[in-house]
């Protein structure tokens, strides 16, 4: 590697077009890179749905959901199994291990699924699939009509046409009922004509369809013989012929029924700003630009007008696109406030050429990282960019090291490239292992298992990339530009210095490209012009003016302060060390105290607030109307309180409001669940109801989400008769912040467990939203035969079956009308269908053919079941659920207090029942278990980079020793800035490992160094402190730079980031006192015990060293290298213990 930096440093031109592959490399990248708002998230999830339309969720869970399972549970790789039986739909997910092969597991369960012949015969065909990640990038609303029809045909066509656009590959129109043909006949009709639903429907069959005949091979050709009278309007299906009588005449189907051409008996509504509306999803699949998207829906709606009738409007109204756009602005200010300052610091404390060379390693490095992250499938997102402002102020950290020695070591001569070569080769070794120490701290990030973890990965890989390119920017680029070239003028330098500067600031002012471009090459030229007419002398000489002072002042300093410092350290090095450990054992006591507060993954906010409704099973659709309308009628008090104060004059904080009954548009548009199964419905759920509200961007209004959020709940108040009102702000969570699951066989011992639990986190302060899984379902008619029944002839097979067809109805047909799947059903009038009379006068028919009424041969008796029944591992399940106010309370203080207390107790009256943690609490104990094990590795291979070259086992553990002192700066900064500790917190710290050492690796290079040389032990370490100190703290200053922009960020985009920018920045900020002062007592120590239990002798001349403590020593003469130093000797570098 030594001759690679010689040689690229003597071929200049092969730097150069190094340099400008990398810049070239990355810039194409970035038009080609994908932009997200956020990454996709692998789910190893493996989805079975079976539609069993009709059927009460106990009847779902017999007939389905066992049957899978049994086939299921023994499948390899299958981790967790969940089912989930709700009414006409079971849904079970097989969670998988993380090594585990999907394509093999999937292919193993559509295996077994395809095996079970035992199914229900109304069931439909299974729906086997591997859970992908599928993002909207944009909801549109359509209104302007109360026809449903009309709404739901011109939705039609918007979805045909945002399709067809080239960058746009899937459009849902979503919240709109499914078309149905229901052919409705009274059982007087029946009776009348002696037919029974089976045939009438079997009459529509015969009459209404398509069949090819084959063909007719004729000397002229070959003709094809087609049957074609499939009905598939409602005018049609009336004029089929149902029977025909002995004396000739017909008996139409409309003689018998009525044909309701019309949509599926659901009771879903939706309004948008008070407007019935049909909702469009455009979603991005696969690697699809979420930016080219949006702004092709943009332009579509932007044209709506003329393509729609009047009145009709379409309105946007969710923007992902949006919500990309600030989240990617607020961190890329805070990326280009936190470059001006590490290159202000740079400026300031090294020469203008050496600090605009050391500071084009940021561009060069981040571009060769875009250029790989490019390669392997990841994307520019607000995560990806956060790893590139969080390694800001590190990736200097190895030009400052060789620049700064390379300035020193040409001072001596006036050749350059010398000097360059052999001053970049000095430190060759402790710049190497600094960045590899580094780049292994991150490396856990990378394997951490869960949402989390994927989420870490994508930051830990940008930083590495950039710290790859960084080192070879370092060693094979900056020594050539700093070793050619001549030596200009200041006013030569400061233009050079500028214009980076300049940069930065036209890209904030101008976002559009050109427009960027030009006023960047016309201020480029205008500070040439400057140079050139010589007005730029006189602003450098000032720049330099003001660099001599700082630097006189930082020598000063050094000599006058910081030796004094740094000599009473060396004199009291025990007290000194033990000191810093009382610190760090306070630090921990703190943490122990749960002063600190501690929350896994707080939710990010998003610019919309649900109010999600739960009204009891079966009740009137009105009930839930009344409802939805008490939770939207507090709307205007709650824009009159805070228009005034946080929207512009004439505005509203409010943008729109969507208002769903019979279903959750916006929670469950993700679908999943049972209720995906049905292929766009067939289960009434008027019981559900969600109001959503849209906000003006956050960057826009000065009050978080979850403020409004909290307001108006506290203006709705209770819902009379509700099960469940739950106000949801989030963007996006790992899962619920309290999720306590209840396994066990006994329904009545879960649920009563749950009531408990949940009586009792209803007792802690700032615990919201409290719910279980646990449902009572609609009121049930539990049908059985009598001995009567029995005795002629039928049996409950017959009862149910002809009970099912005339309430829930007989498929006659299922056709194809345009792109819609359209079922035919036979059933009884809707009138019919709503009275509970209606069964008792329904007639069974006999195997004889006779008409007996159901209560002469069954028995109906009411009875309540289940809403949704829940299984994992094939045990039946209640999950109780909650989410907390961080202001008073964090999860883990309410799950630790249950755990230790209630629920112990409670279960201990349940002996049949188990309990464990999922969401969130699951999350978080999988994550720290494996982090602390990876973390543990990463110690491991710290210690082997810093082993080998030093060819030591104890220098190591000095220099690793700063890394727990880095945790009393994590503290602090969480402290200071307000923060309680969260997962990024923890990671940022692990981070933090891998840079602290690199300062004290240097240190101790060069206190060997000096050893090596033949100066006394007390004498070198002084030197090392003194020479060092200017480039650790300097290292140390851009780090906390970098960051610091982003630390004080109020937006709520950048809060989820900043504990983690907050551990790095003040962990290393912290780590810079023990490195300048504990390293080097300790290196002390670590030589008194060598001399007292290795028998080795003090090196000459350095009595000092290891006097008492109250023996003050001399103060010796520091070598003549000054604080302008490299921190080097002239010698080979060789790390060894002396």
């Amino acid at each position: 590697m030594r001759r690679a930096i010689a040689w690229f440093a003597e071929n200049h031109v092969a730097a150069n077009l190094l340099m400008g592959l990398i810049l070239l490399s990355g810039g194409m990248a970035l038009y080609v890179i994908p932009q997200k708002a956020f990454p996709d998230v692998e789910i190893d999830f493996i989805t079975v749905s079976v539609p069993y339309l009709g059927a009460a969720p106990e009847e779902v869970e017999q007939g389905v959901c066992l049957r899978i399972e049994e086939q299921l549970q023994d499948i390899s790789g299958i981790e967790v199994l969940r089912s989930s039986a709700a009414e006409g739909a079971c849904a079970v997910t097989a969670e998988l291990f993380d090594d585990a092969d999907v394509a093999t597991v999937l292919d193993e369960v559509k295996n077994r699924v395809d095996s079970i012949s035992t199914f229900p015969d109304e069931t439909e065909q299974p729906v086997i699939a591997q859970v992908t990640s599928r993002r909207i990038v944009m909801e549109l609303a359509l209104t302007g009509t109360d026809d449903e029809r009309v709404l739901k045909e011109l939705g039609q066509r918007v979805r045909e046409d945002l399709a067809a656009l080239p960058e746009i590959t899937q459009v849902e129109l979503a919240n709109v009922r499914p078309y149905e043909i229901s052919i409705e006949v009274s059982e007087k009709s029946l009776r009348r004509h002696g037919l029974t639903f089976r045939q009438v429907a079997d009459a529509v069959r015969r009459s209404s369809l398509d069949l090819p005949g084959g063909a007719i091979k004729t000397a002229g050709g070959e003709i094809l013989l087609r049957t074609q009278a499939q009905a598939y309007r409602g005018p049609e299906f009336e004029r089929l012929i149902v029977l025909t009588r002995p004396d000739g005449s017909r008996v139409l189907l409309s003689d018998v029924a009525t044909v309701v051409d019309g949509f599926q008996d659901t009771d879903q509504a939706v309004r948008f700003n008070g407007e019935p509306a049909a909702m469009l999803r455009v979603h991005r699949v696969g690697e699809q630009d979420l930016i080219e998207i949006a702004r092709a829906v943009q332009r579509y709606v932007e044209a709506a007008p003329e393509r729609l009738p009047e009145g009709i409007e379409l309105t946007i109204w969710q923007d992902g696109s949006t919500m990309l756009r600030d989240r990617l602005d607020t961190l890329i200010h805070s990326g280009r406030i936190g470059f001006l300052l590490v290159f202000t610091l740079l400026a300031l404390l090294l020469r203008p050429r050496v600090s605009f060379w050391v500071s084009l390693g940021i561009p060069i490095s981040m571009l060769g990282a875009l250029a790989v992250i490019g390669l392997v499938g990841l994307s520019v997102d607000a995560i990806s960019l956060f790893g590139f402002i969080l390694v800001l102020g590190i990736l200097v950290d190895d030009g400052i090291i060789v620049g700064e020695n390379v300035h020193t070591h040409q001072q001596s001569g006036q050749d350059r490239l010398g000097p360059s070569i052999s001053a970049a080769q000095e430190v060759f070794t402790p710049v190497v292992f600094g960045v590899l120490t580094t780049v292994v701290a991150f490396s856990p990030l990378l394997m951490v298992p869960g949402m989390m973890g994927q989420i870490m990965a994508v930051i830990s890989a940008v930083v590495i990339a950039c710290l790859i390119f960084s080192l070879i920017e370092s060693l094979l680029i900056l020594p050539a530009h700093l070793g050619h070239g001549r030596e200009r003028g200041s006013s030569a330098e400061v233009t050079l210095l500028l214009i980076p500067i300049l940069l930065l600031v036209l890209s904030g002012v101008s976002p559009d490209s050109r427009a960027f471009f030009a006023l960047a090459l016309s201020a480029a030229m205008g500070l040439l012009l400057l140079h050139r007419v010589g007005i730029m002398r006189r602003f450098a000489d000032g720049l330099i003016g003001v660099q001599t002072r700082i630097a006189d002042a930082l020598d000063r300093f050094t000599r006058e302060r910081f030796l004094g410092w740094l000599d009473r350290a060396l004199l009291w090095r025990y007290t000194t060390v033990a000191v810093a450990l009382a610190l760090l054992l306070c630090t921990l006591s703190v943490i122990g105290s749960g002063r600190m507060r501690f929350s896994f993954f707080p939710p990010l906010e998003a610019d919309t607030v649900s109010a999600q409704l739960t009204m009891p099973q079966g009740v009137p659709v009105s009930v839930t109307e009344e409802a939805v309308r008490r939770i939207t009628s507090v709307l205007p008090q709650l824009r009159a309180e805070f228009d005034p104060v946080y929207a512009e004059p004439g505005e509203s904080i409010v943008e729109h409001v969507l208002a769903a009954v019979g279903g959750r548009p916006v929670s469950d548009s993700g679908g999943g669940g049972p209720q995906s199964a049905l292929s766009g419905g067939g289960v009434s759920d008027s019981h559900l109801g969600e109001v959503t509200l849209q906000l003006v961007p956050s960057q826009e209004r000065d009050i978080s989400t979850r403020a409004v959020a909290d307001r108006w709940r506290d203006l709705v108040g209770p819902i009379p008769g509700a099960v469940e009102l739950v106000y949801d702000s989030a963007l996006f969570r790992v899962g619920d912040s309290i999720n306590i699951k209840l396994q066990g066989r006994n329904v009545d011992q879960l649920r009563e467990a749950a009531a408990r639990i949940r009586a009792k986190l209803a007792e802690f302060p700032g615990v919201v939203d409290i719910s279980d899984s646990f449902r009572a379902g609609k009121r049930e008619l539990k049908l059985s035969i009598l001995p009567s029944g029995e005795s002629l002839g039928l049996t409950l097979e017959d009862v149910a079956r002809q009970v099912r067809r005339a309430f829930y109805g007989e498929e006659a047909q299922r056709i194809q009308r345009g792109v819609d799947d359209v079922r035919v059903m036979v059933r009884y009038t809707e009138e019919e269908r709503r009275s509970l009379g209606t069964l008792e006068d329904m007639r069974i028919r006999t195997p004889s053919g006779a008409e007996v009424p159901f209560s002469s041969v069954a028995r109906a008796e009411l009875g309540r079941g289940y809403s949704t029944i829940r299984r994992t591992d094939r045990q039946r399940v209640v999950n109780v659920t909650a989410d907390v106010d961080r202001t008073q309370i964090t999860e883990n203080e309410v799950v630790s207090d249950l755990l230790s207390n209630a629920v112990p107790e409670i279960l201990g009256d349940y002996p049949g029942i188990s309990y464990g943690l999922e969401g969130m609490q699951e999350e978080q104990a999988e994550g720290l278990r494996a982090l602390v094990a990876l973390f543990g590795l990463a110690l491991f291979g710290i210690y082997a980079l810093l082993a080998i070259p030093l060819r030591s086992y104890s220098q190591p553990l000095l220099i690793m020793a700063v890394i727990p002192f880095a945790l009393i700066g994590a503290i602090a900064g969480h402290l200071l800035m307000g923060k309680g500790l969260a997962m990024m917190s923890v990671q940022g710290f692990v981070a933090a490992s891998g840079v602290v050492v690199n300062d004290s690796l240097i240190l101790v290079h060069f206190v060997n160094q000096r050893r090596k040389r033949g100066v006394a032990l007390r004498q070198a370490v002084r030197e090392a402190g003194v020479a060092r100190f200017r480039p650790i703290l300097l290292t140390s200053l851009t780090t906390f730079a970098g960051l610091s922009p982003l630390m004080l960020n109020r937006s709520v985009q950048a809060q989820f980031l900043v504990p983690m920018a907050i551990s790095l920045s003040f962990g290393v900020l912290f780590a810079t006192a023990i490195t300048l002062l504990v390293v080097p007592s300790g290196y002390l120590i670590l030589e008194d015990l060598r001399r007292r239990f290795g028998g080795r002798r003090a090196d000459a001349g350095d009595s000092g060293a290891l006097s008492h403590p109250d023996q003050e020593p001399a103060p010796e003469p520091l070598a003549a290298s000054g604080t302008g130093s490299a921190g080097v000797a002239s010698a080979a570098p060789h790390f060894e213990d002396r």
